[in-house]
């Protein structure tokens, strides 16, 4: 798709958070990739996110809420493996063994992420014509890491049992909710099933993706220092979050019955 098509594109078109969901499972893969590719799909994605951006205005931009309302746009469309998939992509592993090895995939992920994005920051300290702007870089980051996470939490639901009601945006609605609180889904809790986030639900979404936007401001420092500062400090982040979400989830009653869809193309089902 064209930069030109990008740019054509009219509100509501769900298309957009379709090719970043995309971006994201690539960016997410658990194969290795190299800086060069890496770094060329988050310029990608950064692209379609400034497109989005011009559309929202600085206004919408400058509070948060476009920033969130394009996460809670994309999650929904981000590819999430059953637990037989992630079986046949983790060596047959099961249990602790494989969610250990899921959090390690996922911390690689937002490593890569936030040294591709760190590298080409520095890279614009002496080249400031470079296509991908400052500020779109650290959009990118932010949401790429934010949506590689929330499609760890999905994963590591499926991994410990835990069934989670409801298909597409509503599971979707629910695992942005986990990884804004830092906690893993408890069925038991009243209110904790809800087909859409709330006033207060997207409030506690904004803070947190603010929070982490401004953690990614380090990537900006000179020459390799940002990609190295980037790179370490998502990793560390995302391990902090893993730990949390598991810690909840071996507490959590396992229910047993029909399991809903969710499979390696198609979001949350």
């Amino acid at each position: 798709m064209s930069e030109r098509e990008v740019d054509r594109w009219e509100d509501g078109d769900d298309r957009l958070g379709h090719e970043m969901a995309e971006l994201v499972g690539r960016l997410s893969a658990e194969d290795d990739m190299d800086r060069e590719t890496r770094g060329r799909l988050l310029g990608r994605f950064a692209r379609l996110l400034a497109a989005s951006a011009r559309r929202a205005g600085a206004a919408g931009v400058g509070r948060g809420r476009w920033l969130t309302d394009t996460v809670v746009e994309i999650a929904p469309h981000v590819p999430v493996r059953d637990l037989e998939t992630l079986r046949r992509h983790h060596d047959d592993m099961t249990g602790e063994a494989l969610a250990d090895s899921l959090v390690r995939a996922a911390q690689r992920a937002t490593t890569g992420v936030g040294a591709a994005g760190g590298a080409l920051a520095a890279i614009e300290f002496t080249a400031p014509p470079l296509l991908l702007s400052a500020p779109a870089q650290i959009l990118a980051e932010t949401v790429l890491v934010a949506t590689i996470e929330v499609k760890m939490i999905a994963e590591l639901h499926e991994v410990y049992g835990i069934q989670v009601p409801g298909t597409g945006t509503a599971r979707g609605a629910i695992f942005l909710q986990s990884w804004a609180q830092q906690r893993g889904f408890d069925p038991m809790q009243p209110g904790s099933v809800t087909a859409v986030l709330g006033v207060a639900a997207k409030s506690g979404l904004r803070k947190r993706l603010l929070r982490t936007f401004g953690r990614h401001f380090t990537t900006l420092g000179p020459f390799l220092t940002g990609a190295v500062a980037g790179g370490a400090l998502n990793r560390a982040a995302t391990k902090r979050l893993a730990d949390k979400i598991r810690h909840d989830l071996r507490d959590r009653p396992v229910e047993q019955g029909p399991r809903p869809p969710a499979v390696e193309s198609g979001g949350f089902g």
